[in-house]
């Protein structure tokens, strides 16, 4: 073998291994004592790339957790001053029932009014002072608000709350006050399409509320109906979605019955009259029931013992009572009351005018006097249609006048009626107040529960994606820190080299000192 002693090249690789190793076990000494396996972008680029990123995502999971927190406090605050309206609200409900009981003297509707002020200006107060960290939540400016979930640009949930304030509780209303209409002298209700177009429902006719058909004429002519238009109202699931609903009632108070009809003439004592009740939405040319053979001596009593009979007789929603000495007409629903009456006169030398003012309500007498034999007028008192929802909406009619002003094709815009126009000092007063408080309450039930909603909708992401940042940091956790089972045993291999290496060391720089014994 060949001896040098300017260059001792088995040292000088010893020495670089031994260095390589010494850097080795220095890294591996920092990686168990840091826990990371990645000191630097050196150690694994791809590595610190992809545990970077997902570092980023498990922050942003982690700080969106933390803002739905936040916005479920905030919901929370504005849920439960929903519910202390709630509550103020049932009670406000409860004293204009009392007050609609007509046994209270004015001093107690007075004593109860003041009360539902007093709970109406606490439920002012809650809905304006409502507040997290100085933002109103329950006046109405919390809507378009944004709660940031997730990690990512665009992951939010929208937030409208609601005006709660008692200024903007209450019911929208739309009111018919029940029109009646007197035909003239020999006019039979068939001819009721020709006469009073807006009393009668034909095709191409229709009430629309918020949108919906309601009432649609067809090919038969019918009485406009009250009680047709409520009850389609009450069934339509898009009006009940929007929270409209209607109610219709129809009572006739007459005046004074002294007689049914009065004779012009030489009287001969065969006069009599027939009268056809057409209830509801009635076919102009079927009556619902027919009396027939009144005299000018029929009685009050016998003329509502009469109706009776034969509205029960034919399933007829109409009742018929005296009261004072006047005739009172009551449906059951709110349906359409008409009127015919027919003059019969077998010797042909009178004439007779129908006393329809006492038969119903509103009717007009002069329009129909100088009856010949066979002839006919009518009389019309179409019942009190009221539409009320939670919100604002539209009545359209076309061709028929049910609720709007006097003639037909109208378009009602509902008025809201507040908790401050309630005004129990009446019966009538206190029942309207019963449906502005009912809609208050149905307001104030949806706000709660789409309130809840967005807590549920929170509180659901949240759990989730407390899964997603656990398994998030897992995943960096693989990548970005240190195996210490594998690395203590790199670290021991790294030792055991050094040690070797040193020891290795020692030996190739003893191998010069051979080329002095070739020197002795």
């Amino acid at each position: 073998m060949a001896l040098r002693i300017n260059f001792n090249y088995s040292a000088a690789v010893t020495q670089t291994a031994l260095e390589t190793n010494n850097r080795l076990m220095n890294k591996s000494l920092l990686r168990l004592s840091t826990g990371l396996r990645i000191l630097n972008a050196a150690d694994d680029s791809a590595g610190l790339f992809i545990a970077d990123q997902l570092a980023l995502v498990s922050a942003g999971l982690e700080q969106g957790n933390r803002n739905i927190q936040t916005g479920i406090s905030a919901l929370q605050i504005a849920e439960n001053s929903a519910g202390q309206i709630y509550n103020k609200l049932k009670e406000i409900y409860v004293k204009a029932e009392n007050a609609a009981n007509d046994i209270n003297d004015p001093n107690a509707r007075a004593a109860l009014q003041r009360e539902i002020m007093n709970l109406v200006d606490a439920i002012q107060k809650i809905g304006t002072d409502t507040e997290y960290n100085g933002i109103r939540l329950l006046d109405g400016t919390f809507t378009g608000r944004y709660i940031h979930y997730g990690a990512r640009y665009g992951q939010t949930i929208s937030v409208n709350i609601g005006d709660v304030r008692a200024q903007s509780l209450g019911a929208y209303i739309v009111s018919g006050n029940g029109r009646t209409t007197t035909s003239v002298a020999n006019k039979q209700i068939s001819n009721l399409q020709t006469d009073f177009d807006d009393f009668a429902l034909a095709s191409g006719e229709e009430l629309r509320v918020g949108g919906q058909v309601v009432l649609d004429g067809g090919s038969t002519t019918v009485l406009v109906d009250a009680a047709t238009a409520a009850q389609n109202i009450n069934s339509d699931p898009t009006l009940q979605a929007a929270g409209i609903e209607a109610v219709a009632k129809n009572k006739s108070v007459a005046s004074d019955f002294t007689g049914l009809f009065t004779i012009s003439g030489t009287a001969a004592g065969d006069e009599t009259v027939d009268l056809a009740f057409y209830v509801g939405a009635r076919d102009v040319t079927s009556p619902s029931f027919t009396i027939t053979g009144l005299t000018v001596n029929t009685t009050l009593s016998d003329l509502v013992t009469k109706i009776n009979s034969e509205a029960s007789a034919n399933g007829v929603p109409i009742t018929a009572r005296a009261e004072n000495g006047k005739l009172v007409l009551e449906t059951t629903n709110g349906e359409t009351i008409a009127i015919e009456a027919t003059f019969n006169n077998p010797s042909g030398t009178d004439t007779a005018t129908i006393n329809f003012t006492q038969l119903l309500e509103g009717a007009n007498i002069n329009d129909v006097s100088g009856l010949n034999d066979g002839e006919s007028a009518y009389a019309i008192k179409v019942g009190e249609l009221q539409i009320y929802g939670t919100d604002s909406f539209v009545v359209n009619e076309s061709g028929i006048d049910i609720v709007g002003d006097p003639g037909p094709d109208a378009s009602i815009t509902a008025t809201l009626n507040n908790l401050y126009s309630i005004d129990v000092s009446t019966n009538q007063g206190a029942e309207t107040a019963l449906l502005i408080i009912k809609k208050a309450i149905q307001k104030v039930d949806t706000v709660r529960s789409e309130i809840g909603a967005i807590m549920n909708n929170l509180q659901t992401i949240y759990d989730a994606q407390k899964v997603a940042y656990d398994n998030t940091k897992e995943a960096e956790n693989v990548i970005r820190n240190v195996d210490f089972t594998k690395e203590m045993s790199t670290f021991t291999t790294m030792q055991i080299r050094m040690q070797s290496g040193i020891a290795m060391l020692a030996q190739a720089n003893t191998l010069p000192q051979l080329v002095l014994q070739l020197l002795r």
